[in-house]
C-alpha cells in the first residue's frame, strides 16, 4: 500500500479495477483506495501479470503492507513472501480466485471484569448510557478486560443484564425516541475530528468579523454575467470574486500568509488558496495555486474544475495539498455569519456568509435597502497579531467593496 496523502496512515480498498491473471503496464489504475482525505487511483509501478490479490474490496489495510503480487515473465510466486491480509469490519475474507486465504486470529477470550469499578473506555459510557446497556454485565475485549465501544454496540440495547437507571432519564432528556444508529467513521471523517481538535485546542483562536457592501460585486457580476451569457463563456459566481479578492489581500499583507514552526515562522511566497468543498462523508479542501497571480476567469475555471474533482473524489495528492490559507464559504446554505476553525498547519483562515438586503443608512444619513455580508476570519495568534489581522481584512474589504480592481 503506498502513501497517497501527506497524512495518510492505512487505507481502505474500495476498489480493483483490475483483477487476478490481467496482464499490467507502468502506469496502469490498479485500484481506487480510500486514504484519509480523498478516494485516489492507485497506479502501478511495475510492469508485469498481476498474480495474486491480498486485499478484498472494502478490506483497510496500513501503508507499507502487501495487497497484491506482480510477477514479470520468468518469475514465480513461491519466491514471494506470505503478504497480509487486512479485511474490513464485517467484510468477507478476500475471495478472489488467485487470493490467498488469510488465517483467522484466534478466539480472543475477554478478561473477567472485577468486582467494584468497571473499566470501559469513555466512549463504550457514553453509547452505553444511550443504548441502556449495564456495563457491569459485559465482559470486555480491551487491554485488561476493559469494555470499548465494540463490545457495547455488540450488546443488545437495553441487555447485558438489568438496565441502568439513568439512561432512560438521559433518553428522556433528550428527547430521543426509537432506535438509534452507529455509523462507522471513514478515514477522512476520523483526519477531520483529530486535526480539527488538535487545532482548536492548541492553537489560539482569535476572530475578526467585518460587515461588508456587497453591492458593487452583485451589479459587476451581473453585468459580466450578460456578456458571458451572450458568447457563451462561463457564468462567474460571487465567491469567485471573493476567492481572488481574498488572494489578492494576501499578498497585499504576507504576515497572514504564513505558519507556525517552533522557534520561527514561516512567511510563503505563493498564495496558495485552499477551498473548502463539501462531499458526501466529509470535507476536503482542494488548492488553487498562486491565486493571487490569476485572473478572475482563471480562478473561476479552476474551482470548479477542482471542486468538481472533489466531489467525483478524483482529486491528486498535489491538489489538495500546499495550501497557505483557507476559505470557507456557508452563503449558499442561507448562513449570515460563522467563525471557522483553522485548518492546521496554516494561520488564517476567512468564513464567507450569505450577501442579503439589508436597511443601510447611507453617505447622506438617509435608509435605502442596500447588499451586506458579513466575512470574518479566524487567526493563529502566535502567527498573527489583531493588528494584522485588522489590515487584512480591511485589504479585503476594500477588493469586495470596488471589484472592479480585480479585473486589473
Amino acid at each position: 500500500m503506498p502513501k497517497l496523502s501527506d497524512t495518510m496512515l492505512e487505507g481502505t480498498l474500495v476498489k480493483w479495477r483490475k483483477k487476478a491473471g490481467d496482464n499490467v503496464e507502468v502506469g496502469d489504475i490498479l485500484a481506487e483506495v480510500e486514504t484519509d482525505k480523498a478516494t485516489m487511483e492507485m497506479e502501478s509501478f511495475d510492469e508485469g501479470k498481476l498474480t495474486e490479490l491480498y486485499v478484498e474490496e472494502g478490506g483497510i489495510i496500513k501503508v507499507g503492507d502487501k495487497i497484491a503480487l506482480i510477477l514479470a515473465d520468468g518469475e514465480t510466486a513461491e519466491a514471494a513472501p506470505a503478504a497480509k491480509s487486512a479485511p474490513a469490519a464485517g467484510q468477507p475474507k478476500a475471495s478472489a480466485p488467485a487470493a490467498k486465504s488469510p488465517v483467522a486470529p484466534a478466539p480472543r477470550t475477554a478478561a473477567p471484569v472485577a468486582a467494584g469499578r468497571v473499566k470501559a473506555s469513555p466512549l463504550a459510557r457514553k453509547i452505553a448510557a444511550a443504548r441502556g446497556v449495564n456495563l457491569a454485565a459485559i465482559a470486555g475485549t480491551g487491554p485488561a478486560g476493559r469494555i470499548v465501544k465494540k463490545d457495547v454496540e455488540s450488546a443488545p440495547v437495553g441487555g447485558g443484564g438489568a438496565t441502568t437507571s439513568a439512561a432512560p432519564a438521559i433518553r428522556a432528556a433528550r428527547g430521543i425516541a426509537g432506535e438509534e444508529k452507529s455509523i462507522a467513521l471513514t478515514g477522512m471523517r476520523k483526519t477531520i475530528a483529530e486535526r480539527l481538535l488538535a487545532s482548536k485546542t492548541q492553537i489560539p483562536h482569535f476572530y475578526l468579523s467585518v460587515s461588508m457592501d456587497g453591492g458593487p460585486l452583485m451589479a459587476l457580476r451581473k453585468e459580466l454575467n450578460a456578456m458571458a451569457e451572450k458568447d457563451g463563456s462561463q457564468k462567474l459566481t460571487v465567491n469567485d470574486f471573493i476567492l481572488l479578492a481574498a488572494a489578492r489581500a494576501a499578498a497585499e499583507v504576507p504576515k497572514i500568509n504564513a505558519a507556525y514552526d517552533g522557534d520561527a515562522i514561516i512567511e510563503y511566497a505563493d498564495v496558495n488558496l485552499a477551498v473548502a468543498v463539501a462531499i458526501e462523508d466529509g470535507l476536503i479542501t482542494p488548492v488553487i495555486k498562486k491565486a493571487n497571480t490569476l485572473t478572475l476567469r482563471e480562478i473561476s475555471a479552476q474551482m470548479k474544475e477542482l471542486a468538481a474533482k472533489a466531489r467525483g473524489k478524483k482529486l491528486k495528492p498535489e491538489e489538495y495539498q500546499g495550501g497557505t490559507i483557507t476559505l470557507s464559504s456557508l452563503g449558499a446554505y442561507g448562513i449570515d455569519s460563522f467563525l471557522p476553525i483553522i485548518n492546521p498547519p496554516q494561520s488564517f483562515i476567512l468564513g464567507i456568509g450569505a450577501i442579503t438586503k439589508q436597511p443601510v443608512v447611507t453617505e447622506h444619513d438617509q435608509i435605502a435597502i442596500g447588499h451586506r455580508m458579513v466575512i470574518s476570519a479566524s487567526g493563529d495568534h502566535r502567527v498573527v497579531d489583531g493588528a494584522v489581522g485588522a489590515e487584512y481584512m480591511n485589504a479585503l474589504r476594500r477588493l469586495v467593496e470596488k471589484p472592479a480592481l480585480l479585473l486589473l
